[in-house]
């Protein structure tokens, strides 16, 4: 499909979920606050720059754009993971990159936790039937959006989260208003209705939920019980009202999209040459996603030459070409870093702004070299994801440090 063919398709500026196909064939299935501005956006000109060979083959076999509308970006999000499991589209699978996907896990347990798994730590659980969970959500491919999604539901209905190395007493929570007392027997009850109530919005079932949540608005309030009754009736308010939620304020901004702006930081480690890292960090344009980080053992240098090795960092980075391209390049250090980034990407024939953070004697951000507008507009980023550059190199030198050191 091409620019023009898409025009001639009405598409809604409401949330909700779009479907890129081919003939009958689901190819890619993904969300949004604004489904005309995101669908749009695959037909800008730098869609190879900003996502990658792998989309644009998608775009250029699809022959047709459906969408389905939600009543928030919180069933969007819901919605799509439910689709993508459905039918597991081609595209989705490819895009991920072999990452893990996210998953919400309700244990079953007196009191079930709700939290967020890998796919890996999920086949752990699975796999013993003493941490079976009683229902599990998901793939959901942004984690940080989900970790937002349930703060919102746990708004509206308080569960008890993961286990932490921190021994809170059942009364700390009790406080907290997510878990009930253990001899409260009709919070428990409570709790547990409330934890079904969960599970059936996760199935995308919210009109269902209402349906039961106004049934019982009406038992609890001809057994003159208000209170309760109340509660339930101020749920149901946030359920028909979740798109004035924060989470608009969030991920689901439909700007970073419209851009696909991403950023990628690079920076080297050693200890006098000794177990050399060259490392890749990346902004996605939402956040600083730690999922596509990337490291390169140094392999061509046997001494300090940290341009060097940053020559054969980036070049061995822009030979995965079914990576997505950045808007913009961070690299630690000062003209002679950013001289040879800008060669390897020379030869490539890439043309992509690079920015270098040159650093203080306490190894602080002491001025930026590059394209004055973008450090003017991105100032913060830049110096953000360049420190989690640094981080990430160091922590991985030292892995490897100690590896090296046990054999």
């Amino acid at each position: 499909m091409n620019l023009s063919q898409y025009k001639k398709i009405e598409i809604s500026k409401n949330p909700g979920v779009y479907f890129f196909k081919k003939g009958n064939d689901i190819l890619y299935i993904g969300k949004a606050t604004n489904l005309a501005h995101r669908t749009h956006s695959y037909f800008q000109k730098n869609l190879m720059e900003s996502r990658g060979p792998l989309i644009v083959k998608m775009v250029q076999d699809t022959t047709s754009i459906e969408y389905q509308e939600t009543d928030s970006a919180l069933e969007a999000l819901i919605l799509e993971s439910y689709l993508i499991k459905q039918h597991a589209p081609v595209y989705n699978t490819k895009e991920k990159d072999n990452k893990s996907y996210n998953y919400v896990v309700i244990t079953n347990e007196l009191f079930p936790r709700i939290f967020t798994v890998r796919q890996r730590v999920l086949n752990t659980l699975e796999s013993k039937k003493e941490t079976q969970p009683l229902y599990t959500f998901g793939p959901f491919p942004n984690g940080k959006q989900l970790v937002i999604a349930l703060r919102i539901i746990r708004k509206i209905f308080p569960f008890y989260g993961k286990k932490t190395e921190q021994n809170h007493s059942a009364e700390f929570y009790k406080q907290l208003g997510l878990v009930p007392g253990s001899t409260d027997k009709k919070a428990q009850k409570q709790y547990r209705e409330n934890i079904e109530y969960i599970a059936t919005f996760f199935k995308g079932k919210k009109k269902n939920l209402i349906k039961t949540l106004e049934k019982r608005m009406m038992e609890l309030a001809k057994e003159l019980k208000f209170e309760q009754a109340n509660i339930i009736k101020r749920q149901i308010a946030s359920l028909h009202h979740i798109h004035d939620i924060a989470l608009l304020q969030h991920d689901f901004d439909e700007k970073p999209y419209l851009q696909n702006f991403r950023m990628e930081a690079y920076d080297i480690a050693h200890m006098q040459g000794d177990a050399m890292v060259g490392v890749m960090v990346v902004y996605s344009g939402t956040e600083i996603d730690n999922r596509e980080h990337r490291v390169f053992t140094i392999q061509s240098v046997d001494n300090s030459n940290d341009v060097a090795a940053l020559y054969e960092t980036i070049s061995r980075r822009l030979r995965h070409t079914e990576w997505a391209y950045p808007q913009v390049i961070i690299v630690d250090g000062g003209i002679a870093q950013k001289r040879i980034i800008e060669k390897a990407l020379r030869e490539y024939k890439l043309s992509i702004p690079v920015v270098a953070v040159v650093k203080d004697d306490k190894h602080k951000a002491r001025e930026l070299l590059g394209q004055k507008k973008i450090i003017e507009k991105y100032h913060r980023k830049i110096v953000a994801l360049n420190a989690e550059s640094h981080r990430f190199a160091i922590k991985q030198h030292k892995r490897k440090r100690d590896k090296n050191f046990l054999k």
